[in-house]
């Protein structure tokens, strides 16, 4: 991939990725009012950071603020793909979609005084602690009930583990919509340059949280394709297909043809086929970026 397809999956600077976000919005809406989501992105900046009222900083190793921010500018690509290929998005729906992104793993935060380990002990409930730190901060901020609803079912569309057809939604375009954060959720994440490396944080993760059935890193690794391969069956199925409007997305933004995610995932997934096919002393040297390796080999 030249360069600036590379520089499509780099979204670890927050100021950069709310640019390129905002300027996608713009062109969806060029009245759009940012007041609200603008002052959300920025708690929760101070959220991951510590810097939030009574919280610690999210510690997480994979579930960090690169990811959530990964996954914003992939859900906003996403939308601007449904709304160039002709399904216009009004401004509520924009708002809604951010809302639930920048909100659907904030379960991971842990109150000041009360943090142990990194908060990935919460693997398996911060969902639903995620939609209670919302309902409550929006019902702080007096914003509609209507708006926690939505986002609620939005945020339980990225449970991977919860049947999206399970779902209750009040319509098609509601459901539509959690289709939207749901692939940005997976899609965002697996594009993601540095995915397979940061695979080795997640085994830390769910090693805390006492979740799964993984013997090792390389245990986890051999069982991310056949992760892939269900995964892939999700986003055809219950996610309707929505990943194919990046297509639209690219089009508009750089006149190809290519869905630049399935592509890098795709990648991704071809390396992933080397990695496995050595043997698990030869892991580490093959995982050489961002210096996730050795930051791994101290903490496990």
């Amino acid at each position: 991939m030249s360069d600036d397809v590379n520089a499509l999956f780099d979204n670890n600077d927050p100021e950069i990725v709310w640019a390129k976000s905002t300027a996608l919005i713009l062109r969806m809406s060029p009245a759009y009012d940012f007041s609200l989501i603008q002052s959300v992105f920025d708690d929760v900046l101070k959220l991951f950071r510590g810097d939030y009222p009574g919280y610690g900083p999210i510690r997480t190793l994979y579930h960090d603020l690169p990811h959530t921010l990964e996954v914003l500018l992939c859900g906003v690509r996403l939308m601007h793909g449904v709304h160039v290929s002709g399904d216009h998005l009004s401004d509520a729906e924009i708002t809604l979609v951010v809302l639930a992104i920048m909100m659907h793993d904030v379960g991971y935060a842990q109150l000041r005084g009360e943090e142990s380990g990194t908060g990935a002990q919460y693997t398996q409930t911060h969902v639903q602690r995620g939609i209670e730190f919302m309902r409550r901060y929006f019902a702080e901020r007096n914003l509609s009930p209507d708006i926690a609803v939505a986002v609620t079912g939005m945020i339980l569309g990225t449970e991977h583990n919860r049947p999206f057809a399970g779902i209750d939604f009040n319509d098609d375009r509601a459901r539509m919509l959690a289709r939207i954060v749901a692939t940005a959720d997976i899609t965002g994440q697996m594009a993601d340059r540095i995915y397979l490396e940061k695979l080795l944080f997640l085994f830390l993760e769910f090693r805390e949280a006492h979740f799964g059935s993984y013997q090792s890193m390389y245990d986890l690794l051999c069982q991310t394709s056949r992760f892939y391969e269900t995964t892939r069956e999700k986003l055809d199925g219950a996610l309707g297909g929505i990943y194919k409007k990046f297509e639209y997305h690219f089009k508009d933004t750089m006149g190809v043809d290519n869905n630049y995610y399935l592509e890098a995932i795709a990648k991704n997934m071809v390396y992933l086929s080397k990695v496995v096919a050595h043997n698990e002393a030869e892991l580490f040297a093959m995982l050489k970026r961002n210096g996730v390796v050795e930051k791994t080999r101290k903490l496990a």
